[in-house]
Order: C-alpha cells, then structure tokens, then sequence
C-alpha cells in the first residue's frame, strides 16, 4: 500500500463542534494525501443514534469547509461524503460472516452486570477486561435466548496466546498481546455498528491506506486489525498523534481558550492562521513562513511528526494571525471585520482606514476598538494619558492648534516641531494621546487624515483644556 498514492481520511462523529484537535487530524490527513498526489476521505461516523445530531454535522462541514480542507468525491452520495447510518446492510452482511466463522458472538451482559465486574476486577488490582461471560454458551441456549427476545450485543471472539505487531508511522514498532484485550463489542444490543468495527471496516473497504489519528486510538488498533484479518480485508497503515495539551501539560480543556472551530470563527480567526498553526503543532516544518494549503501539503511529511505532547499556545496562535492579516488583501479585510466596525467607517475611507490600522490588528474587535476611537466622539482619555497631556503643558496644544489651523495637513508636525522645539518622543507622544486617547497605536501620519479636520481641531481643543487641568466633564 505504501508504493502506491495515499488515501486518507476523515473521520468525525457529529456529536459535537469540532475542536482543535479534530482539525488538526483532519488538516494532518489531507496534507498527507495532497503531497503524495492522492485522495482525502470524508466520513461521518453516526451510528451512536442517542450522541450524533444532524445540527454537529452541518457544524463539522461548515468548519471543513472553512479552513479550506476539501475532500474528495464518494462516489454515488449525492452530498459527497460517507455516513456509516447508511451502510447498516453491508455491516449486517459482515457480522452474519463473523458469526458462522465462529469470530463473534451474542452476548447478553447488561450494562449493570459489565460495571459489576470493572468494580470488581478493579477492587482486585487487575485491568478492566471483558470476563468472556457469553463466550462459552452453547448454540441452542443462544438461541432461546434471542427467541425470547433478550437484548443482545455482538463481541469478536480474541484469539487467546497471540502477539499483534505493526509499525506506527508515528510512534514505530508497537506490539499487543492479545490475551490483553478481551472479547470486544462489534455491534450494539441496538443493531448498529460499534465504533472498532465501523471505523476499520469502512476504512479498509474504502481503500484508505494511512490512518493519522490521536494517540488515544493507539490500543483500538489492534483490535481493528483482528477484525479486518477475519474479514480477510487489507488494512491501512496506522499512525497515532500525540496529544494536544496546555502550556501546563495538562489535557487541552475549555480552560487553556477557545478550543473550537467554532469559536476561532466566532472570534475572527482567519483559516490561514489556524491552519498554519496547526500545521506547527506536533510536525515541523522547515521555516516560519505563512503557507497556503498547498505550500503547507509540499512541505508535510511523516519524518517531522513529533513523539512528544504538543503544547497549545494561544499567543502562538495569535502570531499566526497577525501574519494571516498582514497577507490578506483590503477587500477581503474589509469583509472580515464585519457589519458593526464597516457601519463606523466613513464612506470612501474604508481602505484608508485599514491601511492605516492593519499593523495593530489582530482580531476584529480590534479594529472595532480604533474605528469607535477614530470616527466617534467624545474621545475618552483615561486617567494616565491626562498625566501625558498635563506633562506637554496647555501652551504645546495651543501651538498645535496653531499649525493645524496654517493649512497643509501634511506639514503639520513639521511647523509643530519648528513651532515648540520638541522633537521624536516629546513631540508625537503627547500628539497621539491627544488625538487618539492612547499612548501606543498605528502610524499617526496615517491616522491623521483619517479624523479630518474638524476632529482634529477639536481634540487638539480638548487637549489643550486637560492640560491646563481643566475637567473632561466640564467642556
């Protein structure tokens, strides 16, 4: 299968908004088909009918969709895609081909009567492990027992003595032993397929040939290789990512930040940022330049995926967006900020004003902040930035005033700092609070323009006034 172009594939359940480590796999999987030329699947995994809701896979889609992550065709389903909710008679077929080869098995254990035996198996200081209960009941009692119409699951019967072996392209050389397994759940007392035998059938009967999935799938593994080696299916390669956790190490949670696709979106988050973090988040990549999917598909390989836990760190997120917003055009940045900061923005200064902002923008509400500061009044000045204008003195404001009222916006500082001798510091310092109600902001050549003249005027006015200590209440 190796020689041969990759096909991957993605597989969610709709039981929930895709989080960052959902779309890491997903990106992980379709870099690793694009660089080899081959396929990426997409299959939703819904036979857990009391979980899985139609509004998790429209969500699933939508967040595909978004970051970019086109997936290849299904043949003959008209939305594209694989659901396992439609593939219950070829599931049926093969757990009727499990049984008269002697592989599976009903078994009547109720819940109540598998939570007996973990406390018990527990308490004794031995692993949760399947006692094999049903394993030996004889034919006819079975099937009395379904006659009455008993509830019953169906378990794959684990060969007893054997070693399963297969290489990790991840983690390399992995072994199990299967006495350690126990007997597994194939199918629900509900008819539908269990997650082991759904996932590894389907993926070997779509031809998939690589597998990246979390580390947590790592002991499914072999159980999914017995079944497929009953089935007489050929199974793909598997490779186990580690984990995401937080800065403290600790398994990613709702505490470390928004962890959802969903939420990125919500937030303002472009797809160019996640993904090229993503991309960063246990696999290396060579430089720290901002990829598109197909510059991040030449330089994904195996070889660079790490061992070790990867650390999700939101400021690193952020560098990944500021460089997403620094790549993006004006007019695509002027759809990203949205109805509320566009409704702010003068008509015909729209690129003007991104120009002049996009350096110290991260997210919209960013950009909300200075269009509100730039384009509504009254400027608030917080306490700190008075002590600024207290410290230039009300006869620095008068003296702008002055040039601002000569003409030639453009000279402004120029006669300013003729005007007042000051200079550098002493001289745009006090000008931004002024102007802007912040000490730190965009380029001030860019923002002036954008306030106008009259604006202008009339902070520079109110400047003047704080300085020689006069309330911001009282004018």
């Amino acid at each position: 299968m190796a020689d041969h172009a990759p096909v991957t594939r993605f597989a969610p359940s709709p039981t929930g908004h895709m989080h960052l480590g959902n779309a890491r796999t997903a990106l992980f999987n379709a870099l690793l088909a694009r660089a080899g030329g081959g396929r990426f699947l997409l299959r939703v995994e819904d036979t857990d009918r009391d979980r899985s809701e139609a509004a998790f896979e429209t969500s699933l889609l939508e967040d595909l969709r978004w970051l970019g992550l086109a997936w290849d065709p299904a043949p003959g389903h008209a939305d594209g895609f694989y659901r396992q909710s439609e593939r219950a008679a070829l599931y049926s077929d093969l757990f009727a081909r499990l049984l008269e080869q002697g592989d599976a098995y009903p078994c009547f254990c109720t819940g109540t009567d598998l939570d007996r035996v973990r406390q018990e198996q527990l308490a004794a200081g031995r692993p949760p492990r399947y006692p094999g209960t049903c394993r030996h009941l004889d034919p006819e009692t079975v099937a009395q027992r379904l006659d009455r119409g008993e509830p019953a699951s169906l378990r794959f019967r684990v060969p007893a003595g054997e070693t399963l072996r297969f290489d990790d392209l991840v983690r390399g050389p992995q072994s199990f032993a299967s006495d350690d397994l126990g007997d597994f759940v194939i199918r629900r007392s509900d008819g539908t397929a269990a997650f082991l035998f759904g996932n590894g059938v389907d993926d070997a009967l779509m031809g998939v040939t690589h597998v990246l999935r979390g580390e947590d799938h790592l002991s499914n593994t072999p159980r999914q290789l017995l079944v497929q080696r009953a089935l007489g299916l050929a199974h793909p390669l598997y490779g186990h990512l580690p984990l995401i956790v937080g800065q403290d190490g600790a398994p990613l949670s709702k505490r470390h930040g928004s962890l959802s696709m969903r939420d990125l979106r919500a937030e303002g988050y472009l797809p160019g940022a996640v993904i090229n973090y993503l991309a960063r988040l246990g696999h290396h990549l060579p430089d720290e330049n901002l990829h598109d999917l197909a510059g991040l598909g030449r330089a994904f390989g195996l070889a660079a995926l790490g061992h070790a836990p990867a650390r999700f760190d939101v400021d690193q997120l952020r560098h990944w967006q500021r460089a997403a917003v620094g790549a993006s055009s004006g007019a695509a940045l002027w759809e990203w900020l949205g109805a509320g900061v566009r409704a702010l923005v003068p008509d015909g200064a729209a690129m003007d004003f991104i120009a002049a902002i996009r350096p110290n923008v991260v997210l919209p509400e960013d950009a909300r902040y200075w269009a509100t500061i730039l384009f509504r009044d009254p400027l608030p000045v917080n306490p700190d930035a008075e002590a600024v204008l207290r410290e230039a003195g009300p006869e620095f404001f008068h003296a702008a005033a002055a040039a601002w009222s000569a003409g030639d916006p453009g000279a402004f500082t120029t006669r300013l700092r003729q005007a007042t001798g000051h200079k550098g510091r002493s001289l745009f310092h006090p000008l931004r609070v002024a102007l802007t109600g912040e000490a730190d902001g965009p380029e001030l050549g860019r923002l002036i323009p954008l306030l106008g003249t009259a604006r202008v005027t009339e902070r520079l006015r109110r400047a003047g006034l704080l300085a020689a200590g006069v309330s911001s209440s009282t004018h």
